[in-house]
């Protein structure tokens, strides 16, 4: 009996199986994790390329914000004709509900002269047209309510200048999720949301050749 109980406990036979079932669920959620975090970069790049096409296209089509086209036009005080538009004058931020419907509004301590905005200049940016991509193009899962659009008075143009006004865009991402994919489904990893990014531009050709 004693020497058939030590054969047993000598007995090497199926341990390699018995490790490889310890070793495998960790070596699996490594990898996996590998991939998951991998996959948080790519969307990381796609969001920082998405806020540059953004300010790009915004840059060079008709303002979302309707009511910039007024800033130029005439200071309050007729001596101030041909000179510079101070930076701060105006500054209208725009952004879409949850449904896509645009509107603006007007930064803290500044003003605005119509808080009209342009549905179709925000799709434009968000989704691109005539051939040219959009944001959503290179972040698929990016949501309107995820974009904001600002223009804001840079300090550049004059006052009755022809062309409107120069101003400094910035187009954001806020409050967009990262996603997990083999975490979120193997150990219950929840969305985080992606640190807010932004492309700053000034404006250049800000007509109605788009959209």
């Amino acid at each position: 009996m004693v020497t058939a109980r030590r054969k047993f406990s000598a007995d090497q036979s199926g341990a390699t199986m018995v490790e490889m079932a310890v070793a495998m669920p960790l070596l699996l959620t490594l990898l996996l994790g590998f991939v998951d975090f991998g996959f948080l970069f790519y969307q990381w790049n796609a969001g920082n390329k998405a806020v540059q096409t953004g300010a790009r296209l915004a840059q060079i089509s008709t303002p979302v914000a309707s009511g910039l086209a007024l800033e130029a036009k005439t200071p309050s005080d007729t001596l101030l004709v041909g000179t510079a538009v101070p930076a701060g004058t105006y500054d209208y931020i725009c952004t879409a509900n949850t449904a896509g419907t645009v509107s603006c509004i007007c930064g803290t301590g500044t003003t605005c002269q119509a808080l009209t905005s342009s549905q179709a200049s925000f799709d434009f940016v968000f989704s691109g047209g005539g051939g040219r991509a959009g944001m959503v193009t290179f972040l698929p899962t990016l949501q309107k309510s995820e974009v904001r659009i600002e223009y804001a008075a840079s300090g550049l143009g004059y006052w009755t200048r022809p062309s409107g006004p120069v101003p400094t865009i910035t187009v954001s991402i806020v409050n967009h999720p990262f996603q997990f994919f083999f975490l979120g489904g193997l150990l219950g990893f929840g969305n985080i949301t992606m640190p807010s990014m932004l492309s700053t531009v000034t404006g250049e050709d800000m007509k109605s050749t788009y959209p």
